[in-house]
């Protein structure tokens, strides 16, 4: 069997467990590091993953072996430095810190920022629609209170002076309400304008076969 299989077999094992931060000395003694490298690689972590591995086992009186764990660790590199995963990522909303070799950065990075920029997009519309979503929700809650201030206002215990308050919060909340309405008309264009630049967008990505 294929060594890269073998050192993902592993890793899935691994990842069935408690995971290393909280690993006891008996799975610290038992952990295949190069198959723990192999999964941090393949996860586009930093070698300062292997310090919280080693200080979680350390507690334990147990040595992590950084020589193992780097091995796999750059097996693990070589699949995420791909353009696909690079593109996963980005479209995920992922963040890459810095790891691929110098001769693979550049497609990765080229296809990150693809995706990047789709995840961005998307997003802009997301926020468009909750933003909307949000000002409606105010705006029921302006009709709701101009409708008991309505009611208020003609109930016959309602005193003079009352009234005269009554008037003036109907004024503030009609205010309320309008400039509210204006913010949604002026979201929803927004959200058209980004809703084709995403269209847009994806027709451009479709070309690229991620």
């Amino acid at each position: 069997m294929d060594n890269r299989f073998k050192l993902i077999g592993a890793a899935l094992v691994i990842l069935s467990m408690t995971g290393c931060a909280t690993m006891s000395s008996e799975e610290c003694v038992a952990t295949d590091w190069s198959a723990i490298g192999f999964e941090d690689g393949a996860r586009g972590y930093t070698t300062d993953r292997f310090s919280s591995h080693r200080k979680a086992c350390a507690k334990h009186g147990i040595t992590a072996n950084f020589g193992s764990y780097q091995a796999g660790r750059e097996q693990g590199l070589i699949e995420y430095c791909q353009p696909g995963r690079g593109f996963d990522v980005g479209v995920n909303g992922g963040r890459y810190y810095g790891v691929c070799p110098v001769n693979e950065e550049a497609d990765f990075l080229d296809a990150y920022n693809v995706g990047h920029q789709l995840y961005t997009l998307r997003r802009n519309v997301s926020d468009s629609d909750s933003a909307i979503k949000s000002k409606q929700h105010k705006v029921k809650g302006v009709k709701d209170a101009i409708l008991h201030a309505e009611a208020a206002l003609i109930d016959k215990e309602t005193t003079t002076e009352q009234r005269i308050i009554l008037l003036a919060e109907l004024k503030d909340l009609s205010e309320d309400k309008g400039r509210l309405e204006e913010e949604i008309r002026d979201l929803y264009e927004q959200r058209a304008q980004y809703q084709v630049q995403l269209e847009n967008y994806q027709v451009m990505v479709a070309d690229y076969g991620y």
